[in-house]
């Protein structure tokens, strides 16, 4: 069996009265299996003195130290977690690693300024979170990303755009309004002002503009998993349900999906005069297209273009 399709760490798990675990924390989670050698019951001294009750949020804090198999599905919340952290300490790519029936292992959990809490425990002990200054933050099955990990060369605008599990790669802004989902995230220098959604990957030097969205497996129903090239343009707006290749550009406003009917205005007429078409679902993952809307007919069209795509500002991405 393959070592390096395993991840370990050594964490703080959370755990409410009522014995739900609600999540843990792994500050430095490796790949690999757990070294030989290495006590499970005696935890580093550094995480040991942090596993104490915190009466406040009516939780217990404890050392745990896992193994898990990437290829199989996770077996319990701190197993869930472990592989959140391993994408966003860039341990393993999307789509890289099982998550099937992730969310049956990640209760929905009161997240406050002051950790993770029950959400029953925290309308019940409201007064006190109030009095020692304790906020709630959400209510969700999903923390925030800088909550737990803050990936090296990367700009976050805002914290709460951003899930654990998302894999950033150096030299990417996510600004305040972008958005990037768990199992999904930027392979290089990428501007993110749009929506990355769950299983979607994007490619080096690519702009997903203000206000753009990015189908994802979650929300589709499909198998297909959307992914952007490199140097590819998502203008403000704008949406794809297909991939994109390299050097792609998709025109501010303009949504374009498997099933769309998309005008081939390089090709040459049909038999019988009418333009050549395709499916957006046959120009999926194609690169060097600029995608738009005829300003007179309304018609979306697929114009080749040659060359190199978009080019980020190399200032805001060092």
């Amino acid at each position: 069996m393959d070592d390096q399709r395993w991840v370990w760490g050594v964490g703080l798990a959370t755990t409410s009265a009522d014995g739900t675990v609600l999540d843990t924390w792994y500050p430095a989670p490796a790949a690999g299996r757990i070294p030989l050698g290495m006590d499970p019951a005696i935890p580093p001294d550094e995480l040991d003195r942090h596993a104490v009750p915190d009466p406040r949020r009516d939780v217990d804090v404890d050392v745990v130290v896992i193994e898990v198999d990437l290829d199989q599905p996770p077996a319990s919340t701190p197993d869930a977690y472990l592989r959140l952290h391993a994408l966003s300490h860039r341990l393993v790519t999307p789509n890289a690693v099982n998550l099937d029936g992730i969310f049956s292992h990640l209760p929905i959990v009161a997240w406050t300024n002051a950790g993770p809490m029950h959400p029953d425990d925290a309308a019940r002990l409201r007064p006190f979170l109030t009095r020692d200054g304790i906020q709630l933050q959400g209510l969700d099955k999903f923390p925030r990303l800088l909550d737990y990990v803050s990936p090296p060369g990367v700009r976050i605008a805002d914290a709460a755009r951003v899930r654990l599990g998302a894999y950033l790669s150096p030299g990417t802004t996510v600004m305040h309004e972008g958005f990037v989902n768990f199992n999904a995230g930027t392979l290089g220098s990428s501007m993110v002002e749009g929506r990355i959604s769950q299983g979607v990957v994007v490619g080096d030097g690519s702009d997903i503009g203000g206000g753009a969205s990015i189908m994802g497996t979650l929300s589709g129903g499909g198998a297909h998993r959307v992914s952007i090239g490199a140097r590819t343009l998502l203008g403000a707006n704008a949406g794809v349900g297909i991939s994109l290749g390299d050097d792609c550009v998709v025109e501010a406003g303009l949504y374009v999906t498997a099933g769309s009917k998309i005008v081939l205005a390089d090709e040459p007429p049909r038999a019988g005069g009418g333009p050549a078409t395709a499916k957006g679902a046959d120009l999926s993952g194609r690169s060097g297209i600029l995608f738009r809307r005829n300003s007179l007919t309304g018609a979306i069209e697929a114009v080749r273009r040659a060359g190199a795509g978009v080019t980020l500002n190399d200032v805001l991405h060092a």
